[in-house]
Order: structure tokens, then sequence, then C-alpha cells
């Protein structure tokens, strides 16, 4: 079904291009309202009823969803191009970005995945004696309530809730999901007459719950990294009364079931974590806040219940073993893609990429109604994790066509993980990425005017495949005369460097190598590597018995990186009886100069044995007098003969 636009000029405070905006974006344009959300309310119901509508306006989204419910429609889609094109100081026309940003909004989707959590209200309270206990009372009657005194003293007469003493050793878990020990643990105990009486002490107590109310302050740690991103873990300040009512507000509409993204996809063959016990790749162990991801026997897992869908591990995998998934990566390419050709093709020149989280698209809503707006050629694009537009996004951005690249980001954005993913675009780019953080609207927008006027990119390409390959592929087309890109250390791409003096050509670096980039000769005794394969995880390194490898991180632009490149060769040993090449030369010589002195091997047929392949040695072992392996003579068979001879001497 095509798509129909419906527009609005919102009181003539910005000019829409119908005509200009269905020429270039080959969907119908409906000749555009004055005050859609008020006067003209029944033609937004109209093109609701159509099932077709993308009704173009940001700030009303929750009226019209309402008009849709009302007349019993599917909610329509929404674009924002007021805030975003619209409302802008910049006399240039706006044509060619509210273009991009109509064939954006056309990109299908896939829908979201999720997993249910059941939240049955069971609530842990922590903290000071009279802050916990008021608290309690007021949740007693929404959750059900366990308090955590220190003095048994402070145990209150009464069975409203639960409250016990003791200390709190650990906690796990989300929402849904904790689990807690205590040491100490005395719990109430409820038969019996007069005051109540507390069980004994009682060490390693384990208890399940689903919410974990922490009003200890900030004298103590909090139970969990990155604890404003554990969900169903609420922690608040006793000295401040308004964040404990809050907390408290927040706790008590945690019953219930919830939907509980899953922002992550993985493929665990792909993962490069490690290989017969050594550890190799640990790039999202060493980024992910949460604690989320944890080793796996030689590959890492995610636990989806404390995932908070940051984005960093899938910008820093160098395998694809971990990619986002909320929404999928391909999408998050498509998009770049399509905001660049559809601005180029409705007659822009040098388009420029602002990525947003939430947070900057708010500011970006506010520079428009408050301040100049964006300029003309700066399209914003919103993404759901900005730690997850990584090098391999930002390249395609500027490969298919965006002059510059420039990412807002977030209060909760890892500030190291976005200075590492750019800093190695700049070094395969020429340096057309930036990093604006600012939570000023003004300074953002001054920002943005006061940048240089961009040339336009030359011969856009628009690659496929997976993250590897795109950003590849995209840093050729940016640097079409350049053969070997020297990167930042930590890298996902470089070469395997080997001493040939010191490598013995053992091959356990092929063996353990995950990602086949390095390789053997089945006929020869070789090392070979193909470049475009290595993922840089350090693995033949850590486990070169005579430390003879090191790593290289850089781009290798040049067909050789596809191909694979013999980096150690020596020339086989023949076998002193067959003259079947096995072995180095070199080794054997070695093995056999430095054994001709001991004491076993004073026998020449012995040293003679380390010159013989497989199944010359094994037959020679075999048949060599006083052999282990040599069992008695065969019995001889017996033949016809040897029954009528028998016969006849009887």
């Amino acid at each position: 079904m095509s798509k129909c636009l419906i527009t609005c000029d919102c009181e003539g405070s910005q000019r829409i291009d119908a005509a200009g905006l269905e020429r270039a974006t080959g969907l119908e344009v409906r000749p555009p309202c004055t005050a859609l959300c008020t006067r003209e309310l029944e033609t937004a119901a109209k093109a609701i009823a159509g099932g077709d509508a993308i009704i173009c306006c940001g700030q009303e989204t929750r009226t019209f969803t309402d008009l849709a419910e009302e007349i019993g429609a599917d909610v329509p889609a929404f674009l924002d191009l007021r805030d975003r094109a619209g409302w802008s100081d910049d006399p240039a026309p706006k044509l060619p970005k509210m273009s991009a940003l109509a064939a954006e909004a056309t990109l299908p989707a896939p829908a979201a995945k999720s997993v249910d959590v059941i939240s049955e209200g069971l609530c842990l309270i922590l903290g000071p004696t009279d802050t916990a206990l008021a608290a309690a009372e007021q949740l007693k009657d929404h959750l059900g309530v366990t308090v955590l005194l220190a003095d048994p003293q402070d145990v209150p007469d009464t069975r409203a809730f639960d409250a016990v003493t003791g200390s709190l050793r650990s906690a796990t878990g989300a929402l849904g999901g904790f689990r807690v020990t205590f040491d100490t643990l005395r719990q109430v105990e409820p038969a019996g007459r007069g005051p109540l009486t507390l069980t004994a002490p009682r060490d390693g107590a384990v208890s399940d719950c689903d919410v974990i109310l922490d009003l200890r302050g900030p004298a103590h740690p909090p139970l969990f990294p990155a604890h404003e991103k554990r969900e169903g873990y609420l922690r608040a300040d006793p000295g401040s009364p308004a964040a404990v009512a809050a907390a408290v507000m927040a706790a008590s509409h945690l019953v219930g079931t919830f939907e509980k993204p899953l922002y992550v996809r993985t493929e665990p063959l792909l993962c490069a974590h490690s290989r017969a016990g050594q550890t190799a790749c640990t790039r999202c162990l060493d980024l992910c806040p949460t604690g989320a991801i944890v080793p796996d026997g030689e590959h890492v897992t995610v636990d989806p219940m404390i995932c908070a869908g940051c984005g960093a591990c899938s910008a820093a995998c160098p395998s694809g073993a971990i990619s986002y998934d909320a929404p999928p990566v391909d999408l998050t390419m498509r998009r770049v893609q399509t905001l660049a050709k559809a601005y180029l093709d409705a007659g822009g020149t040098a388009p420029r990429l602002l990525v947003t989280g939430a947070h900057g698209a708010e500011m970006v809503r506010l520079a428009a109604r408050h301040g100049r707006g964006l300029p003309a050629d700066v399209i914003p694009m919103e993404v759901d994790a900005v730690n997850g537009f990584g090098h391999a996004e930002m390249l395609a951005a500027l490969a298919a066509g965006f002059a510059t690249v420039t990412v807002m980001p977030t209060p909760g954005t890892d500030r190291d993980a976005l200075a590492a993913q750019v800093a190695l675009v700049t070094a395969i780019s020429d340096g057309s990425v930036a990093v604006l953080d600012t939570n000023d609207p003004d300074a953002m927008t001054d920002a943005l005017y006061g940048a240089d006027t961009p040339a336009p990119r030359a011969n856009p390409v628009r690659p496929l495949g997976s993250r590897r390959q795109i950003a590849r592929s995209a840093a050729k087309g940016l640097r079409p005369d350049a053969d070997i890109l020297a990167l930042p250390e930590g890298a996902p791409y470089g070469a395997v460097l080997v001493d040939t003096n010191a490598c013995t050509l053992c091959l356990s670096c092929v063996s353990l190598c995950p990602s086949g980039a390095l390789g053997d000769n089945p006929d020869l005794p070789q090392l070979r590597f193909q470049e475009d394969a290595c993922l840089q995880c350090g693995l033949c390194a850590n486990i070169c018995p005579e430390t003879a490898i090191t790593l290289e991180p850089r781009l290798n632009l040049t067909p050789q990186a596809l191909e694979q490149v013999v980096l150690h060769e020596e020339e086989p040993f023949p076998c002193v009886e067959c003259g079947t090449l096995f072995g180095v030369k070199s080794t054997i010589e070695r093995i056999t100069a430095k054994l001709e002195g001991h004491a076993m091997y004073q026998n020449p047929q012995a040293i003679r044995m380390i010159q013989m392949c497989d199944d010359c040695r094994v037959n020679a072992q075999y048949h060599a007098d006083n052999s282990p392996l040599r069992g008695p003579d065969r019995p001889r068979v017996r033949t016809t003969d040897d029954y009528l001879s028998k016969r006849r001497d009887h």
C-alpha cells in the first residue's frame, strides 16, 4: 500500500512544498493543512481511516493516537517535519531535508522482540529504621513488603508486613528475579504470647524477591554496577524526602507483567572470547556497564534480564557475535543510507548527519521552538542506543554521502566507548566525525551553525553485508587511493606479525584461531594468514609458546588482505625410510642434536626413529628387538596337511 503524507504548516509557521515533496519522494502528499490537530481534525480522521497515512506532526501524536482509537482505526505512522526541518532560521531550502526524513519514515521496521517479566510485588526494603519502616507502611497495601533492619530492638510489633534483622551479603538478578543472601538472619517467630520473639541467627540464608528499595544512602555503595540501569532496583537518599517519595511511588507500580526488550542478538559460534582455556577477546566484557555479559566457556552469554541495551557491545564486537537487535543493525544501516540518498536525490549537496538519542531529540525540539532550529543541511537521526552507533555505522554514513557525522551522547552514554569508536573512524576516514557533548539547545545550534561548510562527498557508495564488510567497503570508498591505514590500539582490524627466527611452526596459533585468519598448508610447513579475517583478538599471541607473535592494528585496503599470504615457512624433512615429507627440517635436526647424548638414545636406531614419519616410526618400533609393542610370535596356522599327517601318525 502506497503511503500518503498528511502535512500541516502549523498556522503558517513553516512552509511545506507539497508538490516538490511529492516529486522528490514519489509519495502522495496532500495539500498542507493549517490546523490539523484542531480545526481540521476531520481531515486527519479521514486520512487515518484510510490506513495509509503518515501524519507529519510529532508534537500531537497523543491527539492523533486517541483519534485513531476513537474511530477504530490503526494508529498511524508519525513524522516530525516541523521541529526537525520546518522551524529553522536557516534561509536555505528545506525540501532536500524534508524529502530525506520522509523517505526514512517509509522504511519497514521489524517488530520489537521482548520477553514477559512477571513481578508478584515481593519487595525488600533496606535503609535506616525510621525511613525503611515509613516506606513499608506506605507500600504494605500494594506490595508484599519485607524490611531488613540492623537492630533486633527495632522490629515493630506488627504483622502488616515482615521485618527481619541481619546483614545483606549479596544480591543478584533484576526485576521479578532478584536473589538475596543474608547473614545472621533472624525472623519473627509468630507463635507465642507477649512481645515478638526472633529465631536464632542464620548465615547464608537465601531468598527471592521482585523489587529492591535501597534507602541506605550514599554512605553505602549500590548493590549493582550501573545501578540506575538495573530494572527493579530503586535507590534513594534517605536525606531527601522527595527522592524517597518518588522511589516509593515507583516501587508501588512494579507489580504485574512487564515486557522486557531483547536488546541484543548473539551468535556464540562467532565469539572469539577464548579457546582451550586461553582468554582472547574481552571487548564486550570490558564495556558492559551492568555486568550482563559473562564468560561461558569459549564464548560469552548475555543475561537479557540485566542487559540495559546501551549497545556498546555491538559497536565493539569484532566478529558480530553480539549485535544490537532493537532495532537490528541492518535497519540502522538502511536508515543512514536512505537519508543520504534521498537528500542528494532531492537536490541537496553536502548533508550533515546529527545522531541523537531521546535526550538529544528533545533538545532539537526545544531548539526549534525557542531558538534557531537546526541548519537546513543537518539531518537529525534519533537512535535507541547512541553507543550502538559505532564505527561501522559512522563509516557507512560518510560513504553514503554525508559530509560529516556528529554524535550527541545522552546522559547515560559511555563516553570512553564512544570516543574509541570515533577515534577509529577518524583514523580510517578524513576526520569528519565529531562528538557534540552539551545539554544546552542553544549551544548545540551555535556549534552546528558555526561549523565550516563541508565539501560534498564524491562518488557515494552504499555497501551491504556484515558490519565488518560494510566498514571495509566504506573505507575503500572514502579512501580510494589508500593502501594500509594505521589504526589505534584495540582496533578490530589488523595484521599478525611473526618473528621467523623464533617461530618453530608448531601451529598452535592455527588450531586455536577463532576466525580462521591463521591457517596451515597440509603439504608443506607453512603458516598462512588472511588479514581481512583477523579480529585482533590476541589469542594467537597469548598461546604462542615462543612469544613469536605480535599484533599490528591497521586496515589493509589492498586486495592482498583478502588472500592467504605465507607468514613463515621452512624446508620439510624427508623420512629416512620412505622419503615422505613430514615435519620441519630445522626442528627435526635440532631435536636430533639435543638427544644424541641422551642415555635413552644411545642406540642409533632410536635416533633414527626421530627422523621417520609416523607410519615408519610405528613399524620400526613394532619390529625392534625387545619392543614393548611386540607380542609373542603368532601360532602357525594349521593346514589340511597337518590334520592328515596327524591321522597317519595314529
